[in-house]
């Protein structure tokens, strides 16, 4: 493998829908990232979830459920050999999730969760904390902490933005060092930071066009790691469609990230 080749492989790519849908997305989607993988040389990892718990709307889409979306996920994976991100709501959740997903993710609203923490240690996976969106990155080093105490021997922390009054977010990039103060791999999430929180009556609004600038302003404060939520339709997406970055757009910005 050549020099090159080995520093983009330790670049951290996260890349998927932001809810699985169907069997038919996830196959669309995982087919063009093992073709960004094989042309780049890179390893993105795969990441749907398998319910959006914190959604704005009682009647908004939620996803499969964890029997049916981790069966769902484990098919990804065995037919593409993509390795797997998924996210947590509850403690009870993590054993099951550690079984398929090679990354336990923490939700940025409960990185505090104590339980929620030590049960995603103790799966022996990776651990991806977001930071919270009233929290700086300096603060992380206590959800940090937690998991390290419970075992985890490998956690990741993410930028996604704090609140700027009601129904916005801003990313102060000063976190991002912050946070590579604390762990060696600190991932800007590009897509989440762009939402417009419960801000287009009843769910989520967001803008994408600045997910590129957001993922080329996290490269020059020294992000080690990016997270794009993608969508073939994003404006036909079931979550976070306003904010989801179109799939034919990923691998010519992930070539710019490199």
């Amino acid at each position: 493998m050549h020099k090159e080749q080995k520093t983009n492989m330790n670049k951290v790519f996260i890349a998927g829908p932001c809810v699985i849908e169907s069997a038919e997305l996830l196959d669309t989607v995982a087919s063009k990232l093992v073709d960004i993988n094989r042309q780049l040389g890179i390893d993105i990892i795969f990441k749907a979830s398998f319910d959006k718990a914190n959604r704005t709307s009682i009647s908004s889409f939620r996803g499969p459920g964890i029997d049916r979306g981790l069966t769902m996920l484990a098919d990804v994976k065995s037919r593409y050999g993509l390795r797997l991100l998924t996210d947590i709501h509850e403690a009870w959740q993590a054993e099951p999730v550690g079984q398929v997903c090679d990354v336990v993710q923490i939700p940025a609203f409960l990185c505090r969760q104590t339980d929620l923490l030590v049960a995603a240690a103790r799966t022996g996976r990776t651990v991806n904390i977001k930071k919270a969106q009233f929290l700086s990155g300096s603060d992380m080093r206590y959800p940090v902490e937690k998991a390290h105490d419970a075992g985890a021997a490998d956690v990741w922390l993410t930028e996604r933005g704090n609140m700027m009054g009601y129904n916005n977010l801003v990313v102060d990039f000063r976190n991002i060092p912050d946070m590579l103060e604390i762990v060696p791999t600190v991932v800007m999430d590009c897509t989440h930071s762009v939402q417009r929180p419960g801000g287009d009556g009843g769910k989520t609004g967001g803008d994408r066009r600045y997910v590129p600038l957001m993922a080329k302003a996290a490269k020059a404060f020294g992000a080690t790691g990016w997270f794009f939520e993608v969508h073939p339709d994003p404006d036909k997406g079931l979550s976070d469609a306003a904010n989801m970055l179109e799939l034919s757009k990923l691998t010519a910005l992930i070539k710019e990230l490199l």
